[in-house]
C-alpha cells in the first residue's frame, strides 16, 4: 500500500491546483453553448455526490399562522420537502410589493446557534444584523427553513451538537450525506418560493453568511433559477483550508465523500457563471483562507469576461474576522438593487 507523508499528500493537491489551472483553459476554450453543456453535465455530477436523496415530487405547505409586523406579513409554515419530517419555515411577504415580486432564499448560519435557526431571518446573528427590514422596504418576498439539526428540528433540544453529529452518522450508514440532505430542502424550498404567486420566478437570489454563504453558492450552482447568488464569509477553498490546517473549523455536516475527486470550490463556483455572484468575505476569517479567495476569483473572472460581463462577479476581502462589517451590508443593498429589484 502507498503510504504519502502530509507534504506530500500537500503536494500532489498542488499538482491537482494546476490540473485545475489546466482545465479551465480548455474551459476559455469553449464556445458559449459548449460550455453551457459543460455546466449542465458537471451540475449533474454534483448532485451525484450527495448521496442517497429523496425522490423529487412537488413540495406542499400547511399555514400554521399569520403574523403582521412593521411593513410585511409573516407567514409560520409546515413544508413538505423531503417525505421524512416537516420541515418549520417563515414566508415574508412585504406589506407594499408589485407582484409578481423579487424572492430570496434566505438560508440560516451554523454558528453553534442550534436553536436558532430560520428566525435569523427576522433576529440576525452575533455577527450580522438582521435582513428582515431590508427585505420589507426593498419589497422582497423571502423564505427560511429550519436545516436539518436546526431551529424546530433538532434531534436534542438540549445538545446540538450531539444532535448534529448523530444525525450525520446515522444518515451515513444508510447512504446519505447529511450535506446532502440539507442541499435537497433547499432545493425543494426553492421550488416552493417559486410557486408562491407573489413571487417573480425570474427574479430569485440566495443569500447565507456563514454555512448559509456555502450553501447559497451551492444551490445557485445547482439551478439556474437562482439569478443572483450573494454569500458572506464561507468562499472557502478546500485545498487553502487543508494547508491552513483549518478542516476543524467547519462542522461535521459540511464534509462531502469523494468530493475532492471531482470538485475544487472553484469548480463548483464556475456552474453559477455568467449570473451575477457576489462574495464578501474576511481576511482574517479561519473559515476562509484569504489565498484561496484570491484563487476563486482568480479562476472565475475569466469565464465572466468570456461568457458573461466581468462586473456581474465581485469576490472580495475586508479587514474583519467572520463578521458582516456595515461597509459589506452597503454593498450587499446595492447589489440586491442592481440584479434583483431592477430587472
Amino acid at each position: 500500500m502507498l503510504q504519502w507523508s502530509r507534504r506530500e499528500f500537500i503536494g500532489l493537491s498542488a499538482c491537482a491546483i494546476g490540473g485545475a489551472a489546466l482545465a479551465q483553459r480548455a474551459e476559455l476554450d469553449m464556445t458559449p453553448t459548449a460550455f453551457k453543456t459543460y455546466q449542465e453535465q458537471r451540475r449533474e455530477d454534483l448532485w451525484g455526490l450527495l448521496g442517497d436523496l429523496p425522490e423529487r415530487r412537488e413540495p406542499t405547505a400547511k399555514l400554521l399562522r399569520k403574523e403582521q409586523r412593521e411593513g410585511y406579513t409573516l407567514e409560520h409554515l409546515e413544508l413538505d420537502l423531503n417525505g421524512i419530517e416537516p420541515v418549520p419555515a417563515l414566508l415574508l411577504i412585504p406589506d407594499q410589493i408589485s407582484e409578481p415580486a423579487p424572492g430570496m432564499m434566505y438560508i440560516h448560519w451554523h454558528g453553534g446557534d442550534y436553536a436558532a435557526g430560520k428566525t435569523e431571518l427576522l433576529n440576525g446573528t452575533r455577527v450580522m444584523e438582521p435582513y428582515a427590514p431590508v427585505y420589507a422596504k426593498k419589497g422582497i418576498v423571502a423564505l427560511a427553513i429550519d436545516s436539518w439539526c436546526f431551529g424546530e428540528r433538532m434531534p436534542y433540544p438540549d445538545n446540538g451538537g450531539q444532535g448534529e453529529s448523530d444525525t450525520f452518522k446515522e444518515m451515513l450508514w444508510n447512504g446519505q450525506v447529511l450535506y446532502g440532505m440539507m442541499m435537497f430542502d433547499e432545493w425543494q424550498a426553492l421550488n416552493y418560493l417559486v410557486s408562491r404567486p407573489e413571487v417573480d420566478a425570474n427574479r430569485i437570489g440566495t443569500f447565507g453568511i456563514s454555512m448559509g454563504s456555502t450553501k447559497s453558492w451551492w444551490l445557485a450552482a445547482l439551478d439556474e433559477r437562482v439569478k443572483c447568488c450573494i454569500d458572506l464569509c464561507c468562499l472557502t477553498d478546500y485545498e487553502a483550508l487543508i494547508k491552513a490546517e483549518g478542516l476543524r473549523r467547519h462542522g461535521i455536516y459540511y464534509y462531502v465523500p469523494s468530493l475532492l475527486k471531482h470538485f475544487q470550490t472553484h469548480d463548483i463556483n464556475e456552474l453559477i457563471v455568467p449570473r451575477p455572484h457576489l462574495s464578501l468575505n474576511g481576511h482574517e476569517d479561519g473559515l476562509t483562507p484569504p489565498k484561496g479567495v484570491e484563487r476563486i476569483r482568480d479562476h472565475l473572472m475569466p469565464l465572466y469576461e468570456k461568457y458573461g460581463e466581468r462586473g456581474d462577479c465581485r469576490i472580495e476581502l475586508f479587514d474583519c474576522k467572520h463578521e458582516e462589517l456595515p461597509e459589506m451590508r452597503a454593498i450587499v443593498l446595492d447589489w440586491l438593487d442592481r440584479y434583483l429589484m431592477n430587472t
